[in-house]
């Protein structure tokens, strides 16, 4: 029998799709209620529909029995890898590495810059209609960290290269040597905090970098330091970070939060030197070519029985090949 493979984008308007499978269009709906398109049991690869509740994403996989491939459309996977337990061994984990490099380096870019030269500031004095000068930091000259250089990482500092910086240092999970100059393993973390005037946060949500950005973390930063965070919420401790924002020390440029969605009144709205964007490092015009094109690929290999790309782990083994 055909396997069955689940699209939350319509397959007819993915060009290039390979022959050979049934595709079945399911995002889930509006509402999360959408019917299943056939039955799960015959699922062979599940797409994660992007931009879902948590209990839309995983609705399905407790009963896709023959599931032999997760596809996220998003560059972390933390949504998926904690109800893994419901999965059959063997199934491979694949990342949407190469689709959010472009939008989420923009994002980062124009966080940092609207943050150093005072956007928001601008746009409040714009709508009172005042005329408000001065001066304010530029990204020249500064010294930038990116902690967690993956793809992400590598991608933001593309994007730097020609503002003129003192210095980029890149801190990862295990040191090595690139290109542009050594990673640092993350027990070097504490030496370069407070070398940087912005650190920029873009590393995986794990058992490991969940609050990363601690008390100590902060602490370690120069006074002044603008936190930059496109990675996910909880990588930060909020209530440390409300305390440096709030005593005015350091800023923060944050497109993520924990809680997420961020509730009205919650105190980090009003959190003097914070820049806030609701999580849209990845919903742009970007999104769709990209996606596509790596559903494609990997739908190909597939067929093939060539090796997937990104699989960042399978099930029921004990190791993982995620960054």
């Amino acid at each position: 029998m055909t396997a069955d493979v689940w699209l939350p984008i319509p397959p007819q308007d993915i060009e290039g799709l390979p022959e050979g499978l049934n595709y079945r269009f399911w995002d889930g709906g509006e509402d999360g209620r959408q019917e299943f398109p056939a039955d799960p049991a015959d699922c062979a690869v599940y797409v994660v529909p992007y931009l879902k509740s948590h209990s839309v994403k995983v609705g399905p996989l407790g009963r896709m029995s023959h599931l032999q491939v997760v596809q996220t459309l998003s560059a972390g996977v933390d949504d998926v890898t904690g109800v893994l337990s419901s999965i059959a061994p063997g199934v491979r984990l694949c990342n949407a590495r190469g689709v959010h490099e472009a939008s989420t380096a923009e994002l980062a870019l124009t966080l940092i810059l609207a943050s150093l030269r005072g956007i928001p500031d601008f746009v409040r004095a714009q709508q009172q209609g005042r005329w408000q000068t001065g001066f304010r930091p530029a990204l020249a000259d500064k010294t930038v960290l990116i902690v967690g250089y993956g793809s992400i990482g590598s991608a933001i500092e593309d994007r730097l290269a020609p503002f003129e910086l003192a210095r980029v240092a890149r801190v990862a999970r295990s040191g090595r040597a690139t290109e542009r100059g050594p990673v640092h393993p993350l027990t070097e973390l504490p030496s370069l905090l407070p070398e940087a005037d912005v650190v920029i946060v873009s590393t995986p949500l794990t058992e490991d970098t969940r609050g990363l950005v601690d008390g100590d973390f902060l602490a370690r930063m120069k006074d002044g330091a603008l936190l930059v965070n496109v990675a996910r919420g909880p990588v930060v401790d909020t209530k440390a970070l409300l305390a440096e924002l709030e005593g005015g020390r350091l800023t923060a440029a944050l497109d993520v939060t924990d809680p997420e969605p961020l509730p009205p009144g919650h105190p980090l709205w009003q959190a003097p030197g914070v820049l806030i964007s609701p999580h849209v490092g990845g919903p742009t015009s970007a999104f769709l070519p990209r996606a596509k094109r790596l559903l494609v690929d990997q739908l190909t290999r597939f067929v093939n029985r060539e090796p997937l790309r990104n699989v960042i782990l399978t099930t029921g083994s004990t190791t993982s090949t995620g960054a």
